[in-house]
């Protein structure tokens, strides 16, 4: 890898008249991110130009989300994500769920320091100003990144988890939104895998089965993204992508967030998720899906 190198062939790229976007294509998909940052820092140095703003000048619609996407640190990715679902026009709950449901403690820690930085404003007071109720406490809740990350089970809290679950929901009239926002969003993963077996055992449902026949709207699909993740999250990333091509249109925002933040994470897990749930390869779907400079580039970050 030779930093200099692919500076110039971008550089070659959109230099002169047209712009070569197979070669642009080539030289960012082949690189992995930090890559992109010394390429970055590369181009500026021996071009004395800014690679961004020229890939910006060059590019247009949803080709140049992708690329401008995968110039950005991973982090400062997901800030500019979050960021946009709050303060677009109108909120991204979708946006909001996915990013704080996925992301690891030290991943949403690194996300609160530089939304600070870049903002001047927390991304918690950005969330208590933008969402309400409920679905405003999980998400709080999951800003903290402060979820137990062990990996011990204890026997006892777990039936006492469960069954406070199914008090909670099942067993009463109406909702305590509060207990199951209290036990997802903070016990860990092996503890809770553990508690929805027990809770599969109590209330002879599955608790995603309760979380929708108990809730609606933005807090059922934060909470449900929640007990996806800790149980398969290339799976839930599968349903995310499905969703976002299936049917009339396309959301491309969600396609392409997801397509590039977990290139390089767990992609190929993904796609063997999305073939073993829909029958159909992830591949072929975008390739039906999407078309020119855009369905290349994703079809490149989709591998395979």
């Amino acid at each position: 890898f030779s930093a200099e190198q692919e500076a110039q062939a971008l550089r070659k790229a959109m230099k002169g008249f047209g712009t070569d976007e197979d070669a642009i294509i080539e030289t960012l998909t082949k690189l992995n991110v930090s890559q992109r940052q010394q390429v970055l820092i590369t181009y500026k140095s021996t071009i004395g130009r800014d690679l961004i703003d020229d890939l910006k000048s060059e590019l247009s619609g949803n080709f140049e989300r992708v690329i401008i996407g995968l110039m950005t640190p991973t982090t400062m990715y997901d800030v500019h994500e979050l960021r946009r679902a709050l303060k677009g026009a109108g909120t991204d709950e979708g946006c909001l769920i996915e990013i704080l449901a996925s992301r690891t403690n030290e991943e949403i820690r690194h996300i609160n320091e530089n939304y600070k930085l870049q903002y001047g404003s927390t991304l918690e007071d950005d969330i208590v100003s933008d969402t309400s109720s409920m679905f405003r406490r999980v998400l709080v809740s999951l800003a903290t990144g402060n979820r137990d990350e062990g990996t011990f089970v204890d026997e006892a809290l777990a039936q006492q988890d469960a069954q406070r679950l199914y008090e909670a929901g099942e067993k009463k009239w109406g909702t305590d939104e509060v207990q199951f926002m209290s036990i997802l969003c903070t016990r860990n993963r092996s503890h809770l895998l553990r508690v929805f077996e027990v809770y599969r055992g109590i209330a002879n449902k599955d608790i995603t089965e309760s979380i929708k026949s108990e809730m609606s709207g933005d807090l059922e699909d934060a909470l449900l993204a929640v007990v996806k993740c800790l149980r398969n999250k290339p799976a839930y990333f599968a349903e995310r992508l499905y969703k976002s091509m299936k049917g009339l249109g396309t959301d491309d925002s969600t396609l392409i967030r997801v397509m590039v933040s977990r290139s390089e994470i767990d992609m190929l897990y993904i796609r063997r998720e999305f073939l073993a749930m829909y029958g159909k390869s992830l591949h072929s779907f975008i390739k039906g899906d999407c078309s020119g400079d855009y369905r290349k580039v994703l079809l490149r970050l989709c591998g395979g």
